[in-house]
């Protein structure tokens, strides 16, 4: 799932996504509003369909990430431990990146904009392919 405000950036880290056949579908949601609706509908009606990633975009008009993540953290515990949450942003503010260290359902802030090899990296690190687990 991709969580941004900004279409140009949906747009560039879709075709990466796509180029590395990294994922069978993309959600795209330009806002955190809309965002936690889904997931909280994905939730009651089909728990077992969720986004495996989620990057999430800190500065959004009416719910930024950070307030997206209070919304997120209501979720059912369970449901939320099948999804990882990739705070992607161009903010180079230390602030932005101390709070996120403090956010457990945060996985980890990255700098804008997603490559393959970051893509790579991530799916590396938090994503078991089957007969890994």
């Amino acid at each position: 799932m991709l969580i941004d405000d900004n279409r140009d950036d949906n747009f560039f880290h879709k075709r990466v996504i796509l180029k590395s056949a990294a994922a069978q579908s993309i959600v795209i949601k330009e806002s955190g509003e809309e965002a936690i609706t889904h997931l909280k509908t994905s939730q009651h009606n089909q728990p077992n369909n969720h986004p495996d990633l989620i990057f999430l975009d800190i500065n959004m008009p009416r719910m930024n990430g950070w307030e997206f993540i209070e919304e997120y953290k209501k979720l059912d515990k369970d449901f939320q431990k099948k999804m990882i949450i990739i705070m992607l942003t161009t903010s180079d503010n230390p602030d932005d990146k101390a709070l996120a260290s403090k956010e457990e359902v945060l996985a980890e802030i990255r700098t804008k904009p997603l490559t393959k090899e970051m893509l790579d990296e991530v799916i590396s690190r938090y994503c078991s392919l089957p007969g890994e687990e």
